[in-house]
């Protein structure tokens, strides 16, 4: 298990069916967290790297509503 952490901005808030589908995308194979930071607007998933791609994630979380920006680059 490789784990990694991807970090996108998002543009509109999360409501109540974004975030249904957000707890539909924790349940993927390989995916082992997703947070909120609320007030930057950042979402983070880290996940299994030997399953998945930063592409699938990003993926993931369109499907389930989330209004990506852009991927932001750890430090």
């Amino acid at each position: 298990m490789t784990l990694m952490d991807v970090s996108f901005r998002y543009g509109l808030t999360p409501g109540e069916g974004e975030m249904i589908g957000v707890n539909r995308a924790r349940e993927v194979y390989g995916v082992r967290r997703i947070s909120f930071d609320e007030k930057q607007r950042i979402i983070t998933v880290e996940y299994d790297a030997t399953r998945l791609t930063e592409d699938i994630v990003a993926s993931l979380l369109r499907r389930a509503g989330i209004d990506l920006k852009d991927r932001i680059a750890l430090v």
